[in-house]
Formats: C-alpha cells, structure tokens, sequence
C-alpha cells in the first residue's frame, strides 16, 4: 500500500496523541501523577512514570492490533491505492468537519475518566501501567478528536499489518510521554503556574488539529491521483473547514466574554 498513507497516518497519530493530552484524563494524569503527589504516597514519580508509559505504549500497540486486524482483511480485497487515499481524502474532510462543529455536526464520543480510586488501593506500577494503558488505547475513555477514528480508518487502510501496529505504538508512546510535562511540578505553586499556560493552549491545540485534517485531506486527493478540479474542490472544501472552525471559535469566546 502506499507509504503516503502510511506516513500521513504517522502524522495523525502523533497530532491526536497531542490533541487528547487536554481530555480530563490526560489532565488529571497531570495532576495527579507529579512528583509532588507521588512523594505524598510514598512512591516514586521516575517508577510510577515509567510505569505509565509502558502502558501506554502497551495501549497503543492493542490499538495497532485492532487496526492491523482491519489491515489484514483489505490486504485480503486487494484495495488499490488510489481508493484507499481518496477515502482518507474524504475522512479527513468529515473529521476536521467534525472537530471544527460545523453546523453543529460531530461524530459520537466517549465519554469516560480513569478511576483514581485506582491511586489509594493499589501499588504505584498497578496504577501507572493500568491508567497509562487505558490512555494509550484512546477508546477507553475521553475522546477529544475525530482524528482517533480517523487514525484507526488510516491504519486499516494501509493493508500493511505490521505498519498499523507500529502505528498503534506511536499513538501510544506520545500519549504516554506526556506524564513528563508534570516532571518538575514539585510543588502546589508550580502545579498551578504549570496549568494556566497548558489551559492557555487548549484551543490552539484543537485548531492546529483541525488544519492537521484539513491537510492530509489535500495530501491525499493529491497523491490519490485525483484530478485538478478535484484536488481543488477539496482543497476549497479543506479551507472551507478551516474557516468556518476558527469563525465558530471567536463567536463562542465573544459569547462567553459578552455573558460573563
């Protein structure tokens, strides 16, 4: 299958890891698993960290699985490229689309949070590799983004098995790696600095995300071999997708300053 795919598929599953950093859980993971709060129940931030992103690199990888399985199946139908690329061409439309609420329209979540009971009944590694697993799978709990959807779509697609789990694995490395933010947070007035600025990036994270669709929709069309008028249309479209999400973002934030 084409390495196009594949690479974009890379890219998607390095700026959905990002993404859902700012999902409940990946902030109380950065609440809650810091040097601070390790020493305050007697373990060890370096232990229970590496721990973490064991698990999710673990998580990831189930999610490889899962995705290597679909790979395998249109291995077996003899998909050609250019039809692969251009359903990643549309699918990247729809998430973007999704992200962005144009119209109101957004593809289903999931909405659910680790269980920090987890912190007070068992040992440090039990937790750190069950909460970093649960995160490293992306559909255990919240997801943030179409693009996880669009993730697994890419992996499939590939045909390639072995490249879908590795993708898998990138998904989850990231999303673990990022228990490190929290490294130096020693203390309740690091904490708080520490998570004014990361809220202060949320929406520029989810607009980034939004482009980062909207691109590997031209990409695609592109590398699919579409014709011109096609490659523009969706590159129309793309902007289209960009525009009206940014639109909607400055409305909602003069809403919010207007009623409060």
């Amino acid at each position: 299958m084409s390495a196009t795919l594949v690479g974009l598929a890379a890219i998607v599953a390095i700026a959905t890891a990002i993404r859902s950093i700012w999902s409940p859980c990946g902030l109380s993971m950065l609440s809650t698993i810091t040097p601070m709060a390790e020493a305050g129940r007697g373990h060890s931030f370096r232990s229970t960290s590496v721990w973490f992103v064991a698990g999710s690199v673990a998580g990831g990888l189930t999610l490889g699985g899962l995705m290597a399985g679909i790979a395998l199946l249109v291995a077996g139908l003899e998909a050609t490229s250019t039809l692969a690329l251009s359903t990643v061409a549309v699918a990247s439309l729809v998430a973007a689309a999704s992200d962005g609420r144009i119209a109101g329209f957004h593809l289903p979540g999931h909405d659910r949070q680790v269980n920090e009971r987890w912190l007070d009944q068992y040992r440090s590694w039990v937790y750190g590799a069950g909460f970093g697993w649960q995160i490293g799978v992306g559909l255990a709990t919240y997801i943030m983004t179409a693009g996880l959807y669009l993730l697994i779509l890419m992996g499939g697609l590939s045909a390639n098995p072995w490249a879908a789990l590795a993708i898998g694995g990138l998904f989850g490395l990231v999303r673990g790696l990022a228990v490190y933010l929290s490294a130096g947070l020693d203390s309740a007035e690091k904490l708080l600095a520490f998570h004014a600025r990361f809220e202060s990036w949320r929406e520029p994270v989810r607009q980034s995300m939004i482009v980062v669709q909207a691109s590997v929709a031209i990409i695609a069309a592109a590398a699919a071999g579409a014709s011109g008028a096609m490659v523009v249309a969706v590159l129309g479209l793309a902007t289209a997708t960009v525009v009206l999400s940014l639109r909607g973002t400055r409305e909602a934030v003069y809403l919010n300053t207007a009623t409060s």
